[in-house]
């Protein structure tokens, strides 16, 4: 996938999109436990030299509510994405992220990165 309207396209043919907008879609990704979903974030950003990111994202938890250097440790054992802090409805949030050159975006590395993001995540909720 070159382009957000083919990451687009494929993610409206998987899941009901929550959000649709020129660069930004969302959606529910099902956890393999079958009981619980993830709200997955997809969006296309630029690199500080001009190169198009595709940027996978889900909010964990408020900040309060984890232990920073927990957060830093668990950063440095992450093989797929990284945990950052932004904000939620002027709260800010843990976010579990990942980002991906369009040059890396085919079908399969994409579902690896959602379904990684997504699954760590969760696993941090818990």
């Amino acid at each position: 996938m070159e382009t957000f309207a083919e990451v687009r396209k494929h993610m409206a043919d998987r899941f009901e999109l929550m959000t649709d907008e020129p660069f930004i879609v969302s959606f529910e990704y099902p956890i393999p436990d079958g009981e619980r979903r993830q709200s997955i974030f997809l969006a296309e950003i630029q690199s500080s030299d001009g190169r198009r990111v595709l940027r996978v994202e889900t909010p964990v938890a408020p900040l309060d509510d984890l232990d920073p250097e927990k957060c830093l440790r668990i950063n440095l054992t992450l093989r797929v994405g990284y945990l950052a802090v932004g904000d939620l409805d002027g709260i800010p949030y843990i976010k579990m992220c990942a980002n991906l050159p369009y040059a890396f975006v085919g079908e399969q590395e994409l579902e690896y990165t959602i379904r990684n993001v997504a699954a760590t995540a969760d696993h941090l909720e818990q």
